[in-house]
């Protein structure tokens, strides 16, 4: 993916555990021009990676009488921490002008669980939480 003047790209370990596909692991390598403080890529990709997984996995918005169900985060169900797969973040060295990073590991996280789906079972997943598909043991 390109964006904020990055390049990310995302890879997903996996393995089929009792029929569900079982996330053992997200390696994710960034390009986003010089770096100054790696710590300052590294945690916000990192960060970007647990919120994005959250919102593919357990999190359902539902709606009741035209009203979201989920009032605050109480009522929204997120990743929990023995839950998370291990996360490895990949720093590519570069000369170019310094890029935004943060939201971009947001966006690659649902397409690399479903590529990952798709390469072991076969199934093309379209729609999400991925939890609600029967495929992924959350």
């Amino acid at each position: 993916m390109e964006g904020y003047d990055s390049c990310l790209a995302f890879v997903a370990g996996n393995s089929i555990d009792k029929g569900a596909l079982r996330i053992h692991r997200l390696a994710c390598t960034v390009d986003c021009g010089q770096l100054a403080n790696p710590n300052i890529v590294d945690q916000p990709v990192s960060g970007g990676i647990a919120f994005g997984l959250s919102a593919a996995l357990p999190g359902e918005i539902t709606l009741a009488g035209g009203a979201v169900q989920q009032k605050n985060f109480g009522d929204y169900r997120l990743l929990r921490l023995n839950e998370m797969p291990a996360i490895d973040v990949h720093l590519l060295p570069s000369s170019e002008a310094p890029g935004g990073m943060g939201e971009p590991s947001v966006a690659l996280v649902a397409p690399a669980l479903c590529n990952a789906i798709h390469a072991a079972t076969r199934r093309r997943i379209r729609s999400l939480p991925l939890s609600t598909q029967n495929v992924v043991k959350v």
